[in-house]
């Protein structure tokens, strides 16, 4: 039977935990809890839970660190104790803010590794050693493998089971939670703009702003190099270095959250959202979705409309 450790703390997010406890117990991995001092923690939500063990165990085959809301901390206990059961175990996994304690350990100098989209960002800042992938909902670089935001723990955990286990098995426990074995798209689905580094110009911030508000205006490389009296070219090199990406990129990228946002809580047809938000007509809407999101209009529109809109 294969030994899983997840490693909690105080204020830790419930569900980085449970989602992969659900997801290795049911495929019959043993799965156990493990704290600084073998305390029982509690969660961010004020759930209490019961710990297995202290951190000063033998290394399991799998050791895995939940994220949580004092992702920050500085408790040579549980950092100290990561890196010792890290350096046994044939596998390292976080969730979520987990991953800023694998970055703690050390544990992530020279990897690729993910987290929460909104905390993409600050890892990278805080940890430049670490090569930060901020769409993906899980980043393998053997033998670590971190994972995106919450619910995200339950794609890594049925990867790991997949690749001990087989697709068969992944799939059943897929099928038994009702999630999917592989979930469609990446983070960007959920957030786009938060992939856009903080801009110091004020004349580039307002134009950033106004093309969030106009979406379907001409945002062409002329008439936003208009918009703050440079040339085309002067304009294209001067966005790309402060805001990461070209023009023609960022205005894609705004046009597709203007029509997720008109998939999500309208009712509008398909060739009404795609003038709306800029695209002009269905296809060019479709293929933009496809590049930035991995998925066509309806199947967005589809998985997140309100609940309310569904039944």
């Amino acid at each position: 039977m294969r030994d899983v450790l997840i490693v909690v703390y105080d204020g830790i997010q419930i569900l980085d935990a449970a989602g992969p406890l659900e997801v290795l117990h049911g495929a019959g991995y043993h799965v156990r809890l493990a704290s600084p001092g073998g305390k029982d923690v509690t969660a961010a939500s004020g759930v209490r839970l019961g710990v297995h063990c202290d951190l000063d165990v033998e290394p399991p085959d799998t050791l895995l660190v939940a994220g949580g809301w004092t992702y920050h901390s500085t408790d040579p206990a549980l950092v100290e104790g990561i890196r010792r059961l890290a350096a046994g175990a044939r596998r390292v996994t976080s969730v979520c803010t987990g991953a800023f304690l694998l970055a703690s350990a050390g544990l992530l100098d020279g990897r690729r590794a993910t987290t929460h989209w909104a905390f993409t960002s600050e890892l990278a800042t805080t940890h430049p050693s670490v090569t930060v992938v901020p769409d993906a909902i899980f980043v393998r670089d053997d033998p670590i493998v971190t994972a995106a935001g919450v619910t995200a723990g339950v794609d890594l955990a049925l990867a790991l089971v997949e690749e001990d286990e087989g697709a068969g098995m992944a799939r059943e426990i897929a099928k038994w939670l009702v999630v999917f074995l592989q979930r469609p798209g990446g983070q960007s689905q959920f957030s786009v703009h938060n992939r856009t580094p903080p801009v110091q110009d004020t004349a580039l911030r307002r134009l950033l702003e106004h093309i969030t508000a106009n979406p379907g205006a001409d945002l062409s490389i002329a008439a936003m190099a208009d918009w703050l009296s440079m040339s085309p070219r002067h304009f294209s090199r001067m966005f790309t270095r402060q805001v990461g990406c070209s023009p023609g990129r960022y205005v894609e990228r705004a046009r597709v959250e203007a029509a997720r946002l008109l998939l999500e809580n309208g009712d509008d047809g398909v060739e009404v959202v795609a003038r709306l938000s800029g695209f002009g007509t269905p296809e060019t809407m479709r293929r933009a979705f496809l590049r930035e999101l991995g998925v066509p209009p309806s199947a967005y529109r589809s998985r997140f409309r309100t609940t309310a809109r569904q039944v």
